[in-house]
């Protein structure tokens, strides 16, 4: 049980990547706050996650753009359990528009949930952990190549994986670890609902597509006393898909 009486903060934690990491980390013990958008998600987030095995949960609406939102998030969860262990900065939008087309407002939600979000989870980890305590940024290998149409969300990961080593070099001597993961072609609605994939101008083969749970086991990994070591780094979790010439 790596994570027994530990406190983590998943974001985005209703789907995909941040209800499977959520499960994973209930399953080895982990108590959990479930940062989700919507209220409508809150009561079968929590319920999936107890069922996972979670020590104890809280499901906690929370707009990770807004700041006082993020805050009232991380304040809640010391003053329910007096400690915060570790933070899943999940969270993101992605949206579709050629690349003269994006307005003001589109960079605004897109670097505010994507980037800025992440960083007001990262601010207050610093303030509140201890040390020991670790960080897991979800980018994505849109930061490293990406396809059209996604200008703001590739900008956005890009700049979280160099936030993540700004943080992870900061932190060091407050014992934070900071760390990003790039997922790939992951079986979510995100990818489903890519215009590129429904189009055919982007195709992924079947065995390049991987499940949640894989990005999971990076991020509880990466979370955890096994990567006592190990800060400052963007890991991809992609199948090899980029490594392939």
């Amino acid at each position: 049980m790596r994570f027994e009486d530990r406190v983590v903060i998943v974001t985005g934690a209703a789907g995909g990547i941040g209800l499977a990491t959520a499960c994973r980390l209930a399953s080895e013990g982990a108590r959990v706050v479930a940062a989700v958008h919507s209220e409508a998600h809150l009561a079968e987030t929590e319920r999936a996650i107890r069922d996972a095995g979670a020590a104890d949960v809280w499901a906690c609406l929370c707009d990770v753009s807004d700041e006082a939102a993020v805050a009232a998030c991380t304040a809640g969860t010391v003053e329910r359990w007096g400690r915060l262990d570790g933070v899943v900065n999940n969270a993101g939008v992605m949206d579709f528009k050629a690349f003269d087309a994006w307005t003001a407002a589109d960079w605004q939600r897109t670097l505010g949930v994507d980037l800025i979000g992440a960083y007001w989870f990262m601010r207050d980890a610093f303030r509140l952990m201890a040390r020991g305590g670790a960080i897991v940024n979800v980018s994505s290998i849109h930061a490293d190549m990406t396809t059209p149409l996604v200008a703001t969300y590739a900008a956005a990961k890009a700049a979280l994986v160099s936030l993540t080593r700004s943080a992870a070099i900061e932190g060091r001597e407050k014992g934070i670890r900071a760390n990003a993961v790039l997922p790939g072609a992951i079986e979510t609605p995100m990818l489903r609902e890519n215009p590129n994939i429904k189009s055919g101008a982007e195709t992924i083969a079947p065995e390049d597509v991987g499940a949640p749970e894989t990005v999971a086991a990076a991020i509880a990994f990466l979370l955890s006393d096994d990567a006592a070591f190990i800060t400052g780094e963007a890991l991809r979790v992609d199948g090899g898909r980029l490594a392939r010439l």
